[in-house]
Parts: C-alpha cells; structure tokens; sequence
C-alpha cells in the first residue's frame, strides 16, 4: 500500500469519527454531554482538515462523504440506541469508533514503508486521536 492511500484511508476514518461524533452529540440527552461532543466535532474537524490538506498538497481529492463501512456502523449503532439510554448509547458510540480509529493509526505508524513526511504527519494527527480516546475513556467512566 502506497503512503497516499494510507492516508486516504485514515482520512476517510477520520471523517467517519466526525460523523460519529455529530451523531453521537444529537443522541445525547444531557446538555453537559451534548456539548462535549460538540467540541469534540470541532476539533476532530480541524484534524480531517489537516489530513485533506496533506491530500490535496499531494494532488488529491479530499475525503467529504462518509465511506461504506461508516455508514453501515452509523446504522447498526441507530438500531443499539433504540434499546437503551441514550447518554449512555452515545458515549458507548464514540468510544468504539475511537477505538477503531486509533488502532487504524497506530497500525499505519507499524509499517515500515512510511516516508519520513507522512510518518511525521501520522504520528502528529495520532496525538489529536490519542486525545480523543483519552476523552471517551472519562466519559465511559462517567456515564458507565
């Protein structure tokens, strides 16, 4: 695999995590937690942005559609949220796609075919991801 398609790959991931969040934060009851969320999109935003400036730098096309994958879980996770609580539902959304999405990363920064560029950039868009689980790991306490 190629280091663009690496990083069409976890830029496509990363705007699912977008989407999760966004979707996350319209399930969530608790205004505390709807907020969170909400900050959370944002920043996880400015992280794809960062990614799909790295794509189109090398002449691209950026990622603004969820992918297959993504939106199969956004549905599988509709049909979770119909049977319990929905602060609890959302949190448990955001923490298994962040899981998903660091493990992605931390897979790409495993290969031994990185260039010296595009490892730099992995590793700086993994420390917003590492945040990121970091905050659903609180909340799963939190909301457990």
């Amino acid at each position: 695999m190629t280091n663009i398609n690496i990083l069409k790959d976890l830029t496509q991931y990363t705007y699912d995590s977008v989407e999760g969040y966004r979707n996350a934060a319209k399930k969530a009851e608790s205004a505390a937690l709807r907020q969170a969320l909400e900050r959370r999109t944002d920043q996880r935003w400015q992280t794809l942005e960062r990614l799909n400036g790295a794509l189109q730098s090398n002449g691209e096309s950026t990622v603004n559609n969820a992918s297959t994958t993504g939106t199969i879980h956004q549905t599988f996770l509709k049909v979770i949220d119909a049977l319990g609580d929905s602060d609890r539902a959302a949190v448990k959304h955001v923490e298994m796609g962040e899981d998903f999405l660091a493990n992605q990363f931390d897979e790409a920064l495993k290969r031994d075919d990185l260039d010296t560029g595009m490892r730099s950039l992995i590793e700086s868009v993994f420390k917003d991801i590492r945040e990121g689980e970091r905050f659903t790991d609180m909340l799963e306490k939190q909301y457990a």
